[in-house]
Formats: C-alpha cells, structure tokens, sequence
C-alpha cells in the first residue's frame, strides 16, 4: 500500500535519544552527520498523516509558510496574483535562502486573464567566460565567484510589477524586509539544509559571516535576523531594481568579483534583461501543457508527455508496474534529448518544435519496450525544443514562478554587507567543444528550473504547477500532470503520492513509501532500482499546484518541505 503524505524531517535517516526537558537527534546524510539537537521541541513526525487541498478564490501555494503569508498580504490589501507572488518570491530570499536568494535566476509563466506569457530572467555568462577560461582552472567549479552567472531573479520581480502588477513596488518587498531585519523562526526543513549548506560552503567568501552566526548554522526554532538583507531589499524596492544591475549594488557585485578571482564586471551586470519569452507546448489528452523554452529543462517534460500520449497511457492502475514503467521509460528518452540538445535558445542546433514533433515523438514512444526496461541515447529530430510557488486570484489570474540558486545555496559567495547570495548556474554550462551547450561569453546556460502550465483544450487556464529540485523538475512535473489532469487526482493527493525518479542508464530511485510490489516488479523487467531513505527534497522535488474549478482554486503543497497553501 502507498503511504501518503507522511511528514517528518528530510534528507536523512534520525537517531532519537531524548532526555527531560530536551530533543537530542543527530541526522546522517551519507558520511555526514549533523547535530539538529533543540533545547526546545522534537521536530520529528513519525506518524502517517494526510493533509487535505485547500479551496478558495484567492491563493498562494509554496514551499515556506511566512512566504505564503506574504503573498496573501498583498491579495487581502488589493493586490492580484502578481503582487501576491513577488511578494512571495521576495520573501522566499530571506526565510529559505537554501533554496534561492537576491542572487538567483526565475522564470515565470502566468494567465493574465486572456493571454498566457512566458519570462525567462535567467541571466548570461560574463563577457570574460570562453572555454579558454576554464581550461586554464580545470573545468567549471561548482563554488566560488567562477561559477556565478548574471543573476536574474530582481529582474523578474521588476519586469512582472511593470506589467501586471497592481500595488507599488515597494510596498510588495516589505513583508521580506521585516522578516529579515525583526527575524523568523526558522523552520525545521529548512534548518536541516542549512546545516548541509554551512558544511558544505563555509569556506566560500562571505557566506559565514551572513549564514553562520557565532560559525553555525541556526537550527529550528532558533531566530534568524540579517540587516544587510534588508537593507538591500530596501534599495532595490527603491529603485525598481536599478541599482542592482546599474547602481551601488552592481558595483559592490563586481568589486567583489574581482577581489576573488571572479570574471563578472559592472558591464556584465548592466547587459542583462529578462525577455518575455512564450512558452512551448504539447497537447495532453484534454488539456495543453506549457513551459518556458530552452535554456529551461522543461521541454523534457513535454515530450515525455508527448511519448505517454502516443502509448495511450491512462488505461492502467496510476501506481501499478505498467504505468510507473512507461512513466520511465518515456522521461529517460526525453532526457537523452534533452541532455544533447538542450541550450541557449539563440545556440540550439535543433528547434524545439522538432522535438516536440508529434512524428517524432510517435517514432521515440516506438522504442519503449512495454516488458524491459532500456537505456536510451538521444535521438535525430528532423525538421517539421529550486523554489516554486503558484498564486491565482479571483479576478482569474494565475501565476506559476519559479527561483533558485541551483545546489542549495549555490556558489555560497555572499557578498558582504548586502545579503545578495549568488547562485552557481555556471556550473550547468559544459566544456565539450561544439556542444549546444558549451560555455561561451554572455550565454545562458542549460537550465533545471522551470514552471509550468496546464491549458484545457478549450483555451481556458487549468492549473499552475511546479516542482523544485534540479533535474528532478521535469520528471516531476510529468508525475503532476499525469495524477492530476490524466488521472483526475486532486492536487494534494498529487503532491503527497511516492515519486520515482531516473538516475541513468537503467537507474530508478524511489522513494521508501512505495510499494514494495510495484519495486520487486519494476526489478523483473531490468530496472536498477533503488530506494532512497528519507524524503530527500533536492532527490525527489517539493511540488507546488494550483488547479482552477469553476470560480474557485484547488491548491496542493507538498509535504517534503515545510510550506503549504493559504487562501480566501
């Protein structure tokens, strides 16, 4: 039997020895144990539990709960889904900077009401970055001021509020700036992140004297404060962002570079814009999936729809062997496209509408071997391709954005006296010559984050979705379109439900609630599989979903992390 929506502490496997009047627990994560002891409460929940969907005509749905508060701020003071999600995002950089933070990139999709659109504010390589570059330091680091693109997401915020929003600027950014100049308790998921991320990053110019208070991480409960954060915050709500990319901000960002051996300038920072996009599509039975085109991943995740179209899944038991195996199969074609191709989309050899060619796709789903599982290359297409949050308000706009750093934290630079921590999406470009995706000056790199948006047929929007988690995105936003418009599951039961996740080759990772059967019989067909303890959010995403019903929303959050959906 599956064992939904259970709830505990993530990414690793407990050891409780408690005594009176305290919690003393230790988590191991591979050879890494960290000390999550309190003085306070057990943060563990060792007990199955169920959360329910939550309705209403107006809503916010993320991975953070004072971040949902913030967003349903500005819908209760007059504001639209917009407002309510930059609000959000801004707050997400201060109460779960494991995940995103001033310097991350974003892309947003939303329903204006009449129009759907598409942004990407991903940002571009520094004009120094060539592939000469990196061959003189051995490879693109994961770490340090080296790995750091332009970042993107005070763009979005900026773009978004221009054209859409309904409230001032500023007023959208003072949630985040009291939470971070008065402090919040920081919450259990997040803590344990945090403790990951100081392990991994203290070393990395300016992060401990941000994240690292008296040189540890704060554990949950304890009460986070940073006025740099919110005095930065301050100024770019000032200026509408200029200062970050053509001002004092920009200026300390480049110093900072180069005073580390980093590449990017002032000119870097002022080049940079967020372009309205579109999205791509691919029909789903009665519904029309979007994503943002490449650089983001999320065209994977259309195409192994496409593929699931083709075979006629639906027929079969949602969580039996036959549906889990040609979910499988499908994603790992797609990603051996996506893997070759994917890119830039001024730099990609192939467009995306030949890989979601319906010929095409027909031709990739005739691979799948319905009994045994494979390991698929990349095909030849012919001509004919983090944190999450949804918001939807009563007036019948939806949004689906999406911002993040990368790995946790990202380069785990800070620079100092600012609080802008800045993500590592250098280390997605590649150093193989002639590759779509080779690193060159102002170029975006292939992307794992990205939102999505389902369509109904009739051209009326359905749901805004997401699922954060590196290349865990595009396999999960299968996942969700699959239980929720093909299955007809509700949002909540979508994101509560095991989620399997390919690992390469013939590799499967699932989670430990899955049902041991389905596992024995995906092992009988030659999937690798493994079972991954602890509901690990960077190994199996954290879904957010917003699903429109007549006049009002359905809205699921997912339990791997510590948010929820708040609504009117």
């Amino acid at each position: 039997m599956l064992r939904r929506g259970r709830r505990r502490p993530l990414l690793g496997v407990p050891e409780l020895g408690r005594a009176c009047g305290s919690s003393s627990y230790r988590w191991r994560v591979g050879a890494m144990e960290i000390d999550m002891t309190s003085t306070v409460t057990d943060w563990t929940l060792p007990y199955a539990s169920h959360r329910s969907s939550v309705l209403g005509r107006n809503m916010v749905s993320t991975s953070q709960p004072l971040a949902a508060q913030a967003g349903l701020a500005m819908l209760l003071a007059g504001g639209n889904a917009v407002d309510a999600a930059i609000a959000t995002a801004m707050a997400l950089t201060v109460v779960e900077p494991t995940g995103c933070g001033l310097g991350s990139d974003a892309f947003c999709i939303l329903w204006d009401g009449k129009e759907l659109h598409g942004l990407n504010a991903s940002g571009r390589s520094p004009e120094a970055w060539t592939p000469e570059y990196f061959a003189a330091l051995g490879g693109i680091p994961e770490k340090g001021w080296n790995a750091v693109t332009v970042p993107g997401a005070v763009s979005a915020w900026v773009e978004l509020s221009r054209r859409f929003g309904k409230l001032p600027f500023e007023q959208l950014a003072q949630p985040a700036i009291r939470y971070a100049r008065d402090g919040f308790a920081v919450s259990p998921t997040i803590a344990t992140l945090w403790a990951l991320g100081g392990a991994k990053l203290a070393d990395q110019p300016g992060f401990a004297e941000c994240f690292l208070p008296d040189g540890k991480a704060p554990k949950a409960g304890e009460v986070f404060r940073s006025e740099a954060h919110a005095r930065t915050l301050e100024e770019i709500a000032a200026t509408k962002g200029e200062s970050f990319y053509r001002g004092a901000l920009a200026r300390s960002m480049a110093e900072h570079a180069k005073a580390c051996g980093g590449a990017m300038t002032e000119a870097d920072l002022a080049a940079h814009q967020a372009d309205w996009v579109g999205t791509v599509s691919q029909t789903f039975g009665d519904s029309v999936i979007h994503e943002i085109p490449p650089n983001g991943q999320g065209i994977a995740a259309l195409m192994a729809l496409g593929m699931l179209d083709a075979l006629g899944v639906g027929a079969e038991p949602l969580d039996g062997v036959e549906s889990v195996h040609l979910q499988v199969e499908a994603m790992k074609l797609a990603l051996a496209d996506l893997h070759e191709y994917n890119a830039d989309g001024d730099h990609m050899r192939v467009e995306s509408a030949h890989l979601l060619d319906a010929g095409y796709l027909r031709e990739r789903a005739a691979l799948i071997d319905r009994e045994r599982a494979s390991a698929p290359t990349y095909g030849a297409p012919r001509p004919g391709g983090t944190v999450y949050l949804a918001a939807a308000d009563a007036s019948g706009m939806m949004v689906s954005f999406i911002q993040s750093n990368y790995m946790g934290f990202g380069s785990g630079v800070v620079v100092p006296g600012t609080g802008i921590s800045l993500q590592n999406r250098g280390h997605g470009f590649t150093t193989q010559a002639g590759h779509a995706n080779e690193v060159a000056p102002r170029k975006r790199p292939s992307h794992t984050i990205i939102p999505a948006f389902a369509m109904n047929a009739d051209g009326t929007p359905q749901m805004a979705f997401g699922v954060m988690g590196g290349p865990m995105q595009s396999q999960g936003h299968l996942q969700m379109a699959l239980r929720v418009l093909r299955y007809g599951q509700n949002p909540q039961a979508a994101a509560d439900a095991p989620r399997w996740r390919v690992t390469g080759g013939k590799g499967v990772a699932v989670e430990p609630a899955f049902d041991a059967e389905v596992v024995a019989a995906l092992r009988a067909r030659g999937h690798e599989v493994t079972i991954e303890e602890g509901h690990g959010v960077f190994a199996f995403g954290g879904a957010q979903l917003v699903l429109r019903d007549g006049d009002h929303y359905i809205g699921g959050s997912d339990p791997r992390k510590d948010g929820g959906v708040v609504a009117f």
